[in-house]
């Protein structure tokens, strides 16, 4: 009995050293495991404080790249502002160019009163002719500056250096005497389109109360002058 009792305590003693082992075993593995985990922690918190750095160091650039790109717009609109002037401010020199030598109606209507009325009235001329001159059997004569055919409309064209008051009651005669002249096309409906280098404000007020179409110089040669709202009057 003494015996089966000592072995028994020798098994508990040996399980119990092997539990302490394994125990004690398991303890440094987890410890292991521990500093392992921390370790890589400890690794990815400086990977993440890397890349944060990084991003940071990102958002810096595309700072300095938007700033770079808002200074480029703002020269970009500056030189474009200022190339605009220098167009118009060719296309003025040249206008009076064309006055002094009497060729307005060739090298600033012509070149434009075709765009012109087709961005305006979407529509492209069938003809387009200028110093359109003509004599009647009586002998009268009579010479328009600029007139254009689109179908069943007639774009007719006054153009004058500095446009006055006087210059559109006498365009509104000028019509008149277009459709005397041209009988052909007397059931046409009339588009008046007054083109000068100099135009006073109340003198283009006047202008769109009677109905006409104002060109001045602009960026491409001649421009509609005329309020954005406004309606051309058909004769």
């Amino acid at each position: 009995m003494a015996i089966n009792l000592e072995e028994r305590v020798d098994q508990l003693e040996t399980i119990f050293g092997k539990f302490i082992s394994q125990t004690g075993a398991a303890i440094l593995r987890l410890e292991r495991s521990d500093q392992t985990l921390k370790n890589e922690m400890s690794d990815f918190k400086n990977e993440m404080r890397d890349f944060k750095n990084e991003m940071l160091d990102f958002k810096n650039e595309m700072l300095d790249f938007k700033n770079e790109m808002l200074d480029f717009k703002n020269e970009m609109r500056d030189f474009k502002n200022e190339m605009r002037s220098e167009v118009k401010r060719m296309n003025k020199q040249w206008g009076e160019l064309s006055n002094k030598m009497g060729t307005m109606v060739e090298d600033l209507i012509y070149p434009s009163i075709e765009r012109i009325i087709q961005k305006q009235f979407d529509v492209l001329p069938d003809s387009l002719a200028i110093r359109l001159r003509k004599r009647l059997p009586d002998g009268r004569e009579k010479e328009f500056d600029a007139v254009a055919i689109a179908g069943d409309i007639v774009y007719l064209n006054s153009t004058k250096s500095t446009l006055k008051s006087k210059d559109i009651d006498d365009f509104i005669k000028e019509i008149q005497v277009f459709k005397e002249f041209f009988p052909e096309h007397r059931n046409k409906k009339i588009v008046g389109i007054l083109a000068s280098l100099t135009i006073d404000k109340s003198v283009l007020t006047y202008a769109e109360k009677n109905g006409f179409l104002v060109l001045g110089v602009g960026d491409e040669i001649m421009e509609v002058k005329n309020s954005k709202d406004f309606q051309p009057k058909f004769w």
